[in-house]
Protein backbone atom coordinates (compact mmCIF):
# COMPACT_ATOMS: atom_id res chain seq x y z
CA UNK A 1 0.00 0.00 0.00
CA UNK A 2 1.17 3.50 -0.85
CA UNK A 3 -0.41 6.47 0.86
CA UNK A 4 -0.17 10.21 0.37
CA UNK A 5 -1.20 12.85 2.89
CA UNK A 6 -1.84 16.20 1.21
CA UNK A 7 -2.42 19.41 3.13
CA UNK A 8 -4.78 21.95 1.56
CA UNK A 9 -4.23 25.06 3.64
CA UNK A 10 -6.62 27.34 1.76
CA UNK A 11 -9.25 24.95 0.39
CA UNK A 12 -12.68 26.07 1.65
CA UNK A 13 -14.46 23.75 4.08
CA UNK A 14 -17.78 24.95 2.65
CA UNK A 15 -18.75 23.30 -0.65
CA UNK A 16 -19.87 26.57 -2.23
CA UNK A 17 -16.78 27.06 -4.40
CA UNK A 18 -17.07 27.07 -8.18
CA UNK A 19 -15.57 24.30 -10.28
CA UNK A 20 -14.70 27.03 -12.78
CA UNK A 21 -12.33 28.84 -10.36
CA UNK A 22 -10.25 26.11 -8.72
CA UNK A 23 -7.04 28.16 -8.78
CA UNK A 24 -8.57 31.21 -7.10
CA UNK A 25 -11.77 30.86 -5.11
CA UNK A 26 -11.07 27.24 -4.16
CA UNK A 27 -7.67 27.82 -2.53
CA UNK A 28 -5.48 26.22 -5.24
CA UNK A 29 -7.63 23.11 -5.32
CA UNK A 30 -6.47 22.78 -8.93
CA UNK A 31 -2.96 21.85 -7.79
CA UNK A 32 -4.27 19.44 -5.16
CA UNK A 33 -6.54 17.77 -7.73
CA UNK A 34 -3.52 17.25 -9.99
CA UNK A 35 -1.81 15.57 -7.03
CA UNK A 36 -4.78 13.28 -6.38
CA UNK A 37 -4.94 12.36 -10.05
CA UNK A 38 -1.17 11.70 -10.16
CA UNK A 39 -1.51 9.37 -7.20
CA UNK A 40 -4.12 7.16 -8.86
CA UNK A 41 -4.35 7.43 -12.63
CA UNK A 42 -2.32 5.22 -14.95
CA UNK A 43 -2.57 5.05 -18.74
CA UNK A 44 -5.66 2.84 -18.75
CA UNK A 45 -6.72 2.46 -15.16
CA UNK A 46 -6.41 3.31 -11.49
CA UNK A 47 -3.84 2.21 -8.95
CA UNK A 48 -5.81 0.10 -6.50
CA UNK A 49 -3.05 -0.09 -3.86
CA UNK A 50 -3.09 3.67 -3.16
CA UNK A 51 -4.86 5.89 -0.63
CA UNK A 52 -4.81 9.69 -0.60
CA UNK A 53 -5.80 11.73 2.45
CA UNK A 54 -6.60 15.36 1.61
CA UNK A 55 -6.60 17.52 4.76
CA UNK A 56 -8.91 20.50 4.22
CA UNK A 57 -8.50 23.54 6.43
CA UNK A 58 -7.11 21.38 9.26
CA UNK A 59 -10.73 20.47 9.98
CA UNK A 60 -11.69 17.67 7.59
CA UNK A 61 -9.85 14.86 5.85
CA UNK A 62 -11.15 13.38 2.62
CA UNK A 63 -9.76 9.88 2.03
CA UNK A 64 -9.69 8.38 -1.46
CA UNK A 65 -9.18 4.59 -1.66
CA UNK A 66 -8.06 3.27 -5.03
CA UNK A 67 -9.49 -0.21 -4.44
CA UNK A 68 -13.05 1.19 -4.39
CA UNK A 69 -12.72 4.55 -6.15
CA UNK A 70 -15.11 5.32 -9.01
CA UNK A 71 -15.61 8.32 -11.31
CA UNK A 72 -12.04 9.62 -11.03
CA UNK A 73 -11.05 10.97 -14.42
CA UNK A 74 -7.70 12.50 -15.39
CA UNK A 75 -8.89 16.09 -15.18
CA UNK A 76 -8.98 18.62 -12.35
CA UNK A 77 -12.66 19.45 -12.62
CA UNK A 78 -14.01 15.92 -12.07
CA UNK A 79 -11.62 15.39 -9.15
CA UNK A 80 -12.69 18.72 -7.65
CA UNK A 81 -16.31 17.60 -8.03
CA UNK A 82 -15.53 14.56 -5.85
CA UNK A 83 -13.95 16.87 -3.25
CA UNK A 84 -16.93 19.22 -3.30
CA UNK A 85 -19.39 16.33 -3.06
CA UNK A 86 -17.50 15.00 -0.03
CA UNK A 87 -17.70 18.42 1.66
CA UNK A 88 -21.44 18.53 0.95
CA UNK A 89 -21.73 15.53 3.30
CA UNK A 90 -19.56 16.97 6.11
CA UNK A 91 -22.46 17.09 8.60
CA UNK A 92 -22.71 13.28 8.32
CA UNK A 93 -19.16 12.85 9.69
CA UNK A 94 -19.63 12.37 13.43
CA UNK A 95 -16.79 11.52 15.80
CA UNK A 96 -14.70 8.73 14.29
CA UNK A 97 -17.47 7.77 11.85
CA UNK A 98 -16.90 9.09 8.33
CA UNK A 99 -19.39 10.33 5.78
CA UNK A 100 -19.33 8.15 2.66
CA UNK A 101 -20.47 10.38 -0.21
CA UNK A 102 -19.37 8.10 -3.08
CA UNK A 103 -17.55 4.79 -3.65
CA UNK A 104 -13.98 4.95 -2.41
CA UNK A 105 -14.39 8.41 -0.84
CA UNK A 106 -14.78 9.05 2.89
CA UNK A 107 -14.84 12.33 4.78
CA UNK A 108 -13.59 12.41 8.38
CA UNK A 109 -13.90 15.22 10.89
CA UNK A 110 -10.19 15.43 11.69
CA UNK A 111 -7.25 17.67 10.95
CA UNK A 112 -3.64 17.03 10.03
CA UNK A 113 -2.34 15.82 13.40
CA UNK A 114 -5.16 13.32 13.92
CA UNK A 115 -4.88 12.08 10.33
CA UNK A 116 -1.14 11.60 10.67
CA UNK A 117 -1.57 9.71 13.95
CA UNK A 118 -4.24 7.50 12.36
CA UNK A 119 -2.20 6.45 9.34
CA UNK A 120 1.25 6.34 10.97
CA UNK A 121 0.79 2.75 12.17
CA UNK A 122 0.06 1.56 8.63
CA UNK A 123 3.54 2.07 7.19
CA UNK A 124 6.62 4.28 7.04
CA UNK A 125 5.86 7.99 7.30
CA UNK A 126 8.06 9.87 4.82
CA UNK A 127 8.44 13.63 4.63
CA UNK A 128 9.53 14.74 1.18
CA UNK A 129 11.92 17.63 1.72
CA UNK A 130 14.68 19.39 -0.20
CA UNK A 131 17.11 18.76 2.70
CA UNK A 132 16.30 15.06 3.01
CA UNK A 133 18.39 11.99 2.28
CA UNK A 134 18.43 11.08 -1.44
CA UNK A 135 15.63 8.60 -2.13
CA UNK A 136 18.08 6.51 -4.18
CA UNK A 137 19.93 5.76 -0.94
CA UNK A 138 16.80 5.01 1.09
CA UNK A 139 16.63 1.28 0.44
CA UNK A 140 13.24 -0.44 0.48
CA UNK A 141 10.32 1.61 1.77
CA UNK A 142 7.68 -0.59 3.37
CA UNK A 143 4.17 0.74 2.80
CA UNK A 144 5.33 4.36 2.46
CA UNK A 145 3.12 7.24 3.62
CA UNK A 146 4.35 10.38 1.86
CA UNK A 147 3.41 13.72 3.42
CA UNK A 148 3.25 16.77 1.16
CA UNK A 149 2.04 20.34 1.47
CA UNK A 150 0.25 22.40 -1.15
CA UNK A 151 1.70 25.61 -2.64
CA UNK A 152 2.48 26.79 0.90
CA UNK A 153 5.19 25.45 3.20
CA UNK A 154 4.30 23.41 6.25
CA UNK A 155 3.38 25.63 9.18
CA UNK A 156 5.66 25.46 12.23
CA UNK A 157 2.98 23.41 14.00
CA UNK A 158 2.70 20.96 11.08
CA UNK A 159 6.48 20.71 10.89
CA UNK A 160 6.50 19.83 14.59
CA UNK A 161 3.96 17.03 14.08
CA UNK A 162 6.03 15.70 11.18
CA UNK A 163 9.23 15.84 13.19
CA UNK A 164 7.64 13.41 15.64
CA UNK A 165 5.78 11.19 13.18
CA UNK A 166 8.12 10.91 10.17
CA UNK A 167 10.54 8.01 10.18
CA UNK A 168 12.29 9.21 7.03
CA UNK A 169 13.03 12.56 5.42
CA UNK A 170 13.80 12.09 1.74
CA UNK A 171 14.39 14.16 -1.36
CA UNK A 172 13.50 12.89 -4.81
CA UNK A 173 16.14 14.75 -6.77
CA UNK A 174 18.20 17.94 -7.08
CA UNK A 175 15.28 20.09 -8.29
CA UNK A 176 12.27 21.24 -6.28
CA UNK A 177 9.08 19.70 -7.67
CA UNK A 178 5.40 20.47 -7.44
CA UNK A 179 3.48 17.98 -5.31
CA UNK A 180 1.88 16.24 -8.31
CA UNK A 181 5.30 15.84 -9.93
CA UNK A 182 6.76 14.53 -6.67
CA UNK A 183 4.01 11.91 -6.49
CA UNK A 184 4.74 10.77 -10.05
CA UNK A 185 8.47 10.52 -9.32
CA UNK A 186 7.81 8.63 -6.06
CA UNK A 187 5.60 6.15 -7.91
CA UNK A 188 8.25 5.72 -10.59
CA UNK A 189 10.95 5.08 -7.99
CA UNK A 190 8.82 2.47 -6.23
CA UNK A 191 7.60 0.88 -9.49
CA UNK A 192 11.15 0.63 -10.81
CA UNK A 193 12.39 -0.96 -7.60
CA UNK A 194 9.66 -3.55 -7.82
CA UNK A 195 10.42 -4.16 -11.50
CA UNK A 196 14.13 -4.62 -10.75
CA UNK A 197 13.42 -7.20 -8.05
CA UNK A 198 10.89 -9.31 -9.99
Amino acid sequence: MRQFVLIGHEVPTEPSFSLDDLAGGAGRLDALCRSITSAFVTSHGIREDVRVHLVVGDEFTITFDGSELRRLNPDERSTAALVRKALEHREEAIGAMPAEPSPGVELYRRGFEDTLETVADEGTVVQLHEDGEPVTEAGTLEDPIFVLSDHRDFTSEEAGFLETAAERRLRLGPELLHADQAITVAHHFLDTDGYERV
